[in-house]
């Protein structure tokens, strides 16, 4: 009963790991830009690898290879983020500026509450 139930857990995990796996990719074929790609890049590889990687290590049981793909995983954790920064930066560096939002005006209600407050 425990196998089983172990073996559910994992197959769910696998399942959703691959699942943010495709996500991530879709998103990065149809943001519009290079930073909102970038973060749909890590997020979902982040996600998605971190899922993954549980799945496997509950399918492995306790052994060598669950030590291995714990390791395997801080390493993919610790350099996922580190490449996207280091990418982040670059682009930055070379003159590519994100992306600016506009400021909008306060409606009348908002400007008409802030001068009842001062009053």
């Amino acid at each position: 009963m425990i196998a089983l139930l172990i073996e559910i857990c994992s197959w769910i995990l696998i399942v959703s790991g691959g699942a943010f796996a495709i996500i991530g990719a879709i998103g990065q074929l149809r943001f519009p830009d290079f930073w909102a790609r970038l973060h749909a890049a890590s997020v979902s590889d982040s996600a998605g690898m971190i899922l993954l990687i549980a799945g496997m290590i509950l399918q492995s049981g306790v052994s060598l290879i669950t030590v291995k793909l714990i390791i395997i995983g801080a390493f993919l954790y610790i350099t996922g983020a580190t490449s996207t920064h280091a990418v982040a930066s670059a682009a930055l560096v070379s003159g590519l500026k994100p992306p600016v939002l506009k400021k909008t005006k306060p409606s009348r209600k908002t400007r008409s509450k802030k001068g009842q407050a001062k009053a």
